[in-house]
This record gives structure tokens, sequence and C-alpha cells, in this order.
């Protein structure tokens, strides 16, 4: 059942390829799984999954083709214990041969054995030299006459039960498709984040201490200098209202981890509704209107754009003007389009799924910003994208 494994991994999207197969099998030839269906489940996690985004689609994966299997095996094994718990009290001696043949027996032959066995044997065996069993000359067994260490079968298992673990899901919040909470927004805003050195040296520099200290043989020099301070300027706008409905909880999700972080030094907050006509706004009644011409005068090209919305709407919109005085006349994509050369790096994230991005307006805002799903993975690569600026 290896290469059905890999193949569902595959089907599932998981990057499995002729190396990680390679490299399993490898790790089962030397036993690292211990001979079990947990130790199995460990050790092809952890050479298969290089994304913790995947883990849970090989919990699936694993439950599926392995489902059932874990039940034989560990009826199987409970058959044997219930088989060795019962010893025979007399225990004829073994012979001169018998134990020199024992004897010659090195770790590595008696767990090869010891497996043989384990896959031919059919019923209890008592008394006997071969078998696993009790009360006999095998090495393989309980209460027998083996005059050196053999493999003793009894005890507890590992109890881990690796299909259970696999259905249990633990790993379903680390999927890059699914719905982002407060948690995941603010890690992925936190990479944001750039440090200069401002204000006053007062801040003990430890690496350039520790060098000047030795460059004055052992006499202590304390070096200081300004703290560092983030120098992140975010502006976040946020379509709210009518198609964006379905996603106000996101959207709650994506204000509340952006208004929670602490590493920025300025964040700046403004809603639209479908299409931004030379204004934004304070709030989402739209009450506190702010002119892309004030906010042009009071940010530079430093700024970083974020623009949240599905970008959906009728196609009209995005030509038409909005009539208010000292708007230019522009139409929306002109406004758009202004907003995008004035900042130096911008991105849009669309809570939409990618397979609902054929629309005419959504493709017509994607030629003017480099667009994302709102996912762990969108998050992570318009991130990016801010860092390296256009």
């Amino acid at each position: 059942m290896f290469l059905p494994f890999l193949y569902e991994l595959r089907a599932r999207r998981v990057p499995v390829g002729a190396q990680e197969a390679v490299a399993l099998a490898g790790a089962l030839s030397k036993g690292l799984h211990d001979s079990s269906l947990d130790g199995f489940y460990f050790v092809a996690r952890a050479l298969l999954i290089h994304d913790e985004k995947h883990l849970d689609a090989f919990d699936q994966a694993f439950a599926k083709v392995f489902e059932g299997i874990e039940t034989t095996a560990t009826e199987l094994h409970q058959q044997l214990l219930d088989w060795v718990k019962e010893a025979r009290e007399k225990l004829p001696e073994l012979t001169e041969e018998e134990r020199a043949l024992l004897e010659q027996l090195d770790g590595d032959e008696l767990q090869r054995l010891f497996d043989e066995r384990l896959r031919e044997q059919k019923e209890r065996h008592d008394g006997g030299n071969k078998w696993i069993g009790t009360a006999g000359s095998s090495p393989f067994g309980n209460s027998g006459r083996v005059a050196r260490p053999g493999i003793r079968v009894g005890g507890s298992g590992g109890g881990k039960s690796a299909v259970r673990v696999a259905t249990a899901r633990n790993f379903r919040e680390y999927r890059d498709d699914l719905v982002l909470d407060v948690r995941q927004l603010s890690m992925a805003l936190r990479k944001l984040r750039a440090f200069t050195r401002e204000g006053q040296a007062d801040e003990v520099d430890i690496d350039q201490t520790i060098d000047l200290t030795a460059k004055n043989l052992g006499e202590l020099e304390v070096a200081i200098r300004p703290p560092r301070k983030s120098n992140t300027r975010v502006i976040l706008l946020m379509d709210v209202g009518g198609s964006m409905d379905p996603f106000a909880l996101l959207m709650s999700r994506l204000f509340s981890a952006a208004k929670k972080a602490t590493h920025f030094k300025e964040l700046r907050t403004y809603y639209f509704h479908n299409c931004i006509y030379g204004r934004v706004y304070k709030n989402a009644k739209f009450s506190d209107p702010v002119t892309l011409s004030q906010l042009f005068s009071e940010t530079d090209r430093r700024y970083k754009l974020i623009v949240v919305g599905d970008a959906l709407m009728a196609p009209w919109e995005l030509m038409s003007v909005s009539g208010w005085p000292g708007d230019e006349g522009l139409e929306g994509i002109g406004w758009m389009m202004r907003l995008r050369e004035h900042f130096q790096s911008s991105v849009w994230l669309n809570p939409e799924p990618p397979s609902g991005w054929w629309q005419t307006t959504v493709d017509v805002l994607r030629r003017v910003y480099p667009m994302y799903p709102l996912t762990l993975e969108g998050l992570g690569e318009a991130v990016q994208t801010l860092i390296r600026a256009r």
C-alpha cells in the first residue's frame, strides 16, 4: 500500500515525488518505523511533508488508505498476547545443539526471523522451537527456555492508534485555503514590519560591545546605539456592503488584527464601496470622507497600500465619475490607477476564491493591482510583494 498512499497524497496536491519515495523506503528498510503503523505514520509525515499547510491533506490521505488495517493488526497483536499469557510450568531442558543454534543469532537476525514468523504464523503454539509461543525453545514468545535473550512478546503496545490520530485532523487550521482567524492575520501582517535606528543613542549594542571589548584586550567598552523602531506605514482600504456582506466576519477579523498590531509605525484604515471615486471614508457608515487629494498630501510613496475587496461591481461603475467638486472628473478606474501609482508598493486581497475571478471588473483590477486570495498562502505572497516593493 506504499505506492497507493503516495498517489493519494499527490491527488490531494501534496508535492511528493521520487525523492520522497526513496527517502521513505530507506527509512522503512532501516526499521525506523518500529514495524508498526504508528511508527509509519510519524516517519512518513516527517519525510513527506515539507510545509505545514499540507499536514491536514496528509492526515486525510493516511486515513483513507490505511482505514481498517490498524484494526486487523491490533487484533492479531492481541491474539498473540493472549497466547503467551498461559505459559506451561514444566519446561524441558534445551539440548546442546539448541543452545549452540541460539547463540549464533545476533539482533538483526533475530528481528528478521521474528518478522518472518509473524507473517507465516496462523495459530497458537506452545512448547515448540520455531513459532512465536510459550514454554518453548524458540527465541520468540514468553516464558520459554531460551538460554540467551530473544524477542519477548508481551507488555503494552504503543496505543497511539495512527488512523485515529489522522482522522482527528489536528492540523486543519494549517491549511492555506481556509478562512483566516485573527491570530493568523496578525502573524502574517507582522512580516511587514521593517526596523530602523531612530532617536537618542541609549540602547546597548551587545555585538559591538563584545567586539570593542575584545579589541581592548578584555577591558570593558560599552557601545550604545539608537533603539530599533518600526518604520512600516500601512494604509488599509476595505470594501464594505453589497457583495461583501458575506465576508463581514472575515473583514472584522482583518480589521481587529490590523488594529491590534503594535509593529507598525503608522496604520490608517479607510472604507469604500465597490469602487473609489475621489474619496474614502474613516468609518463604514461613509459619514466621514477623506479626499484622495488630502490622503496623497499626507502620505508619501513609502506607505504600503493594502486594498481588500471582491472587485465585483457593474462594469459601468469603473467608468463612472463622482461629480463631486474638486474630484477632477476622473472615472473610478482612473482613481484606482492613481492610488496604485502614488504608493511604491500595493496589493489587492480578494476574499473570493480564485475560481470566481472570471468577472470583467475583477480582470480589469487585476491588471492594475497584484491580486491575491485572502488565504494564508495568498496573504503570505501579498506580504512578500509589499516587502519587495515595485
